[in-house]
C-alpha cells in the first residue's frame, strides 16, 4: 500500500488549517514608567499573514484580580477571541493591568502607572511590531468590570488615541458603597488606599477618577461609546446612573441591559455585540482595507 499520498494530504490539511486560523502572540513590553516588563497577548487574524494591509486594533482590558491573559483563558468558548479576530479582520490586544490598578496612574504607588502603560507604552509597541492603522481612526478599547471603567477612562483622557470605546459590566463609579454586594470590604479598602491614598469613597480623588464624574470630557470628545451591563449584575446601579447622566446631558451612546450577571458567559456574549459596534465605526473611518 502507498501511505505517502494520505500522509501528504494530511500534511497539506494541517498547513491549510494553520493558514486559515488566527494566531496568538505573547509580546514583552518594557514599562519605563514602572521599570518592569509586562506581557500582552496579541491575536492576529488569519488574513494578516496573507497580505500587507494595515489592521485596526481592539484593545481588550481585564478586570480586577485578572491579568493580560485572563480574557484568553476564561471565556467559555476557547476559540471565541480568535474567531472574532478572523470574522472582523481585526487585531485584538490584551495588555496587563494588574489586579487592582483601575488603569489610572497612581500618585501614591509608582509601580501602578497603568494609564501610561496601556495608552502610551502598549500602543507604541503594538504600532511598532504590527501593521496597524495609525492614529485614532483604527483603535477601539473596551473591557469588563474594572477594565470597563478603564476603557472609558482612558478613551476620555486620550481621545487622540481611540476612535471609540466600550464598557461591559463596568465599575464606572469607584464608590464601592454603591455596588450591590455585601461583605467584608477590607481588601478593597487596602487596594484603594494603595493607589488613591485613601479608602474614603467620598474623597475628591475617588470622584475625580471615576468616569461617572467625567461627563464634561465625554461630551467634549464625542467618541462613540457602547455600555453594556446585565440586569442581575452587582454593578447595574452605577451603570444605570452613568447612562441616566449621559442622557440628561445629551451625550450620545449605546446602552444595553440584558439578562445576566457578572459572569464570563455574559461578557463573552456582550463582546460579540461590541465588535459589531466597533467594526461599523472602523468602516466609517476608512480603517478597514479591502
Amino acid at each position: 500500500m502507498n501511505f505517502l499520498k494520505p500522509l501528504s494530504l494530511l500534511a497539506f490539511y494541517a498547513i491549510s488549517l494553520q493558514s486559515t486560523a488566527a494566531e496568538i502572540d505573547t509580546v514583552n513590553i518594557k514599562s519605563k514608567a514602572m521599570q518592569v516588563t509586562y506581557k500582552a497577548v496579541v491575536i492576529k487574524p488569519a488574513s494578516y499573514a496573507q497580505n500587507d494591509k494595515k489592521y485596526p486594533v481592539v484593545y481588550l482590558l481585564h478586570g480586577a484580580m485578572g491579568h493580560f491573559n485572563t480574557w484568553l483563558n476564561k471565556t467559555p468558548n476557547k476559540s471565541f477571541l480568535t474567531s472574532l479576530a478572523d470574522q472582523y479582520n481585526t487585531l485584538i490586544v490584551m495588555p496587563e493591568g494588574e489586579i487592582y490598578s483601575w488603569y489610572i496612574d497612581s500618585p501614591f504607588d509608582k509601580k501602578s502607572q497603568f494609564e501610561t502603560h496601556v495608552s502610551k507604552e502598549v500602543v507604541e509597541k503594538i504600532d511598532a511590531l504590527y501593521r496597524t492603522v495609525k492614529g485614532n481612526i483604527g483603535r477601539a478599547i473596551t473591557g469588563y468590570s474594572m477594565g470597563g471603567h478603564g476603557a472609558l477612562y482612558l478613551s476620555a483622557r486620550h481621545p487622540d488615541l481611540y476612535a471609540c470605546a466600550g464598557s461591559i459590566s463596568g465599575g464606572v463609579d469607584m464608590n464601592y458603597t454603591k455596588f450591590k454586594i455585601t461583605g467584608d470590604f477590607s481588601g478593597t479598602k487596602r487596594e484603594f488606599e494603595r493607589i488613591l491614598g485613601t479608602s474614603n469613597p467620598d474623597s475628591e480623588i475617588f470622584k475625580n477618577n471615576s468616569i461617572v464624574n467625567m461627563l464634561e470630557l465625554l461630551k467634549k470628545n464625542a467618541l462613540p461609546i457602547s455600555i453594556d451591563c446585565g440586569v442581575d449584575d452587582y454593578l447595574i446601579d452605577v451603570n444605570r446612573a452613568l447612562h441616566e447622566k449621559m442622557v440628561a446631558q445629551k451625550i450620545p451612546h449605546d446602552y444595553t441591559e440584558r439578562s445576566g450577571g457578572h459572569t464570563w458567559d455574559y461578557w463573552e456574549n456582550a463582546l460579540t455585540y461590541q465588535f459589531v459596534f466597533f467594526d461599523k465605526i472602523f468602516k466609517k473611518n476608512g480603517a478597514k482595507q479591502g
